[in-house]
């Protein structure tokens, strides 16, 4: 009952037992059927809230103070912890509206003076994404590489993703041919596109990007740890140029439910991308990165792709390649 003046329900009930006249602490065990050590770490507590003390009378006998006195006590004791914990809130209140300022006057310096800003870290990343994810009112456009999704990522993607539909947010993402292969990220992909989002898919990407109402975008530092850092571009010019790439992309992916058909004995876009990456060099671990496949996979389509094309080397098979009108005589 009165726990929330600070007491507990033992030193509450031994204060009762006292009030009620059980004046010392072998009666206050029999008739609370408390422990002595119960009982007398009950009576700290009571004494240091000086709502008991030893009777003046009688040294072996306790008084406790009147419930007017006792509960005025308790109320004061109450306030002046609220006063002390208002003190605090307004530090603290203080202290984080600092911190916001000069955080804000840096970003403001930062667009300013290149239109340039560099975000250290994953978790710097995921701060600012979930700031420029507030604001976005009109347009978020997405290169998605990496191939299948984590159960993770999508399970975090969709209430986000889902908002920004239900606010009208015309979202378009491009991910690889490669998530055609994983059930699970098809599912997600087909409920992106069932919520209102377009989906489409390409062999290859140059590298992670969000570009948000045209006005600013979000690349990859190293596309190959997307986690170690980010830029932030508002240049206009910049921001314009990485759209266009965007829409080049774009036009040249295919819908999620309406690839085209391979003709027999043609090769995929993957496998094109494949050759493409073999002809200029690319080791199977790069391969692999950029068509979203594990290495293994990538081994499996280089060997079968040298197989095809019989050719005994990597330099050989870009030769053929050529030859046969799967490459451009100029690589890219």
């Amino acid at each position: 009952m009165l726990d929330l003046l600070g007491l507990d329900a033992v030193a509450e009930s031994v204060y009762r037992g006292i009030l009620a006249r059980f004046s010392d602490i072998p009666e206050l065990c029999l008739r609370l059927d408390l422990s002595e050590e119960t009982v007398r770490s009950a009576l700290d507590r009571l004494s240091e809230m000086a709502l008991v003390r030893v009777s003046a009378e009688d040294s072996n006998q306790l008084h406790a103070v009147s419930p007017h006195v006792g509960m005025e006590l308790l109320l004061a004791r109450q306030q002046a912890d609220l006063a002390s914990r208002q003190q605090q809130l307004e530090a603290s209140r203080a202290a984080a509206a600092q911190l916001i300022l000069e955080y804000d006057g840096e970003r403001a310096s930062g667009h300013t003076d290149s239109g340039v800003r560099y975000l250290d870290g994953i978790e710097s990343i995921r701060d600012h994404l979930s700031a420029l994810l507030g604001q976005v009112s009109e347009e978020l456009l997405t290169f998605a590489p990496g191939g299948p999704q984590t159960t993770a990522n999508m399970n975090a993607s969709r209430p986000l993703n889902q908002q920004l539909l239900e606010r009208g947010v015309q979202m378009r993402t491009v991910y690889l041919d490669s998530i055609r292969g994983c059930p699970d990220t098809m599912e997600y992909a087909r409920w992106l596109t069932e919520q209102g989002c377009q989906v489409r898919t390409v062999p290859s990407l140059p590298n992670r990007m969000i570009i948000y109402d045209r006005a600013s975008a979000i690349i990859a530092a190293d596309t190959g740890n997307t986690g170690a850092g980010a830029v932030e571009v508002t240049s206009q010019g910049m921001v314009t140029t990485l759209h266009t790439l965007f829409e080049t992309v774009w036009e040249s992916a295919e819908p999620l439910e309406s690839r085209r058909a391979t003709d027999p004995g043609a090769l995929t876009r993957q496998q094109v991308e494949a050759l493409r990456l073999l002809a200029l060099g690319c080791t199977d671990e790069t391969i692999a990165h950029r068509l979203g496949v594990s290495p293994r996979t990538a081994r499996r389509i280089a060997s079968g792709l040298m197989t095809f094309l019989d050719a005994g080397s990597r330099f050989q098979a870009g030769v053929h390649a050529v030859q046969r009108g799967y490459l451009p005589a100029v690589l890219e």
